[in-house]
């Protein structure tokens, strides 16, 4: 139960924090063709995780308790791009190459099919 709520805490957190980010960004810099706002917050989410997963391995200094409130609380509630990133960093990390190319391509090709396959259901059933 301890840790559904550190989830859920941080989640909240990073929520409010990718919502602010994000929406601060795109009406700072209004690119109708490029997504930006969500661009800067995928990218500023992986070097968070980067320096925060940095620490963890290097200096040993976050509890079970303070990793799941971290990583999976508020950086999964501000971006999932970043687990995403981190899991294909500790890939390459471990000569797994092929294995986070195939994790990378079938990523984003399922996930843009799925969505796809999503939106034509929903589409054609709603007409």
């Amino acid at each position: 139960m301890k840790s559904l709520l550190l989830v859920g805490l941080g989640g909240a957190i990073g929520s409010i924090v990718r919502f602010k980010i994000g929406g601060w960004v795109t009406h700072q810099f209004v690119q109708q063709n490029f997504p930006l706002g969500t661009f800067v917050v995928n990218v500023s989410g992986c070097l968070v995780v980067g320096l925060l997963a940095g620490l963890a391995v290097k200096e040993d200094i976050f509890s079970s308790d303070v990793r799941i409130f971290l990583f999976t609380g508020i950086m999964g509630g501000f971006t999932t791009f970043s687990a995403f990133g981190l899991e294909t960093f500790n890939l390459l990390r471990c000569d797994l190459i092929a294995v986070a190319g195939a994790y990378v391509s079938s990523s984003v090709v399922c996930g843009l099919f799925a969505l796809w396959v999503g939106f034509s259901i929903v589409y054609h059933l709603c007409k």
